[in-house]
């Protein structure tokens, strides 16, 4: 499945229960020309407390908190296996999130971003560069740009990816110009996908929040356009913070097959 071309393996380990090992899977599947190919492998396992699990594995075989568009993959092919209706409540690594699909559409509650804070200067590559950092499931720094296109985000990506201003974890990394008040153009170098992918949702929320409390959007519904496609954010603001977060956008379902479990 992809979200804003975000793509996933996805597998139903809910009926009958199967355990594997996921995380040597993910990186043998999610192999481009010798296995499936994928930005990662989204596993839903049963849950006594919601309608599923949902674990997210990245192409390099480590386990992620959240992903944002593999949450909302999992909320239409969840709905398609039969394990929860158009509205559902499933756990995540980052806490439980809500969720509701309409056609192909999928919309996301997510947690509530925590650990924002502006104006980081970190040196790369013999340069000072400022990042605004905030989680939003999982890490992310985010950079402003004037014309993310030019951006050499294979390049600068790894470096602060890998700072040690954010060892031992790392972080992911979004590049994001201003195109209006309430619309940003972003490109996310994403952490075990060590590349840039065509779209990140937590990485769409950690643009957009960044950009609300940098004063830069004014909205609280902001559009976030990625390579893959246009995602949209929405937030409210109080004392303690952003909450009610919500992630929405498009998924589609590319393929369905079969592959044997290498032993």
């Amino acid at each position: 499945m992809a979200g804003a071309g975000n793509d996933f393996v996805m597998v139903n380990a809910c009926s009958p229960a199967v355990r594997l090992d996921w995380n040597r899977l993910a990186s043998i599947w999610c192999r481009p020309k010798t296995g499936i190919g994928a930005d990662g492998l989204v596993v839903l396992e049963p849950d006594v407390s919601a309608d599923f699990a949902m674990r997210i594995f990245n192409a390099d075989g480590t386990e992620a908190e959240m992903c944002g568009n593999g949450a909302r993959c999992a909320a239409l092919f969840a709905m398609r296996q039969g394990l929860a209706g158009p509205v559902m409540r499933f756990r995540t690594g980052a806490g439980f999130i809500g969720a509701r699909v309409d056609g192909t559409d999928a919309a996301i509650e997510m947690t509530d971003p925590c650990g924002l804070e502006t104006g980081v200067d970190l040196e790369v590559a013999g340069d000072t560069l400022t990042v605004h950092v905030v989680n939003t499931g999982v890490p992310h720094a985010v950079v402003f740009t004037r014309r993310v296109d030019d951006e050499p985000v294979d390049r600068l990506g790894p470096l602060v990816r890998n700072h040690e201003r954010f060892r031992p974890a790392g972080t992911n990394v979004d590049f994001v110009e201003i195109v209006s008040p309430d619309t940003l153009k972003a490109r996310t170098y994403e952490r075990g996908v060590e590349a840039e992918t065509l779209a990140c949702g937590t990485g769409a929320v950690a643009s957009a929040v960044v950009a609300h409390r940098m004063g830069v959007v004014d909205a609280t519904s902001v559009k976030v356009m990625m390579r893959g496609g246009d995602l949209m954010v929405s937030f409210a603001t109080s004392p303690r913070g952003y909450c009610g977060v919500m992630l929405m956008g498009p998924v589609d379902e590319v393929f369905r097959g079969e592959i044997e479990v290498p032993s």
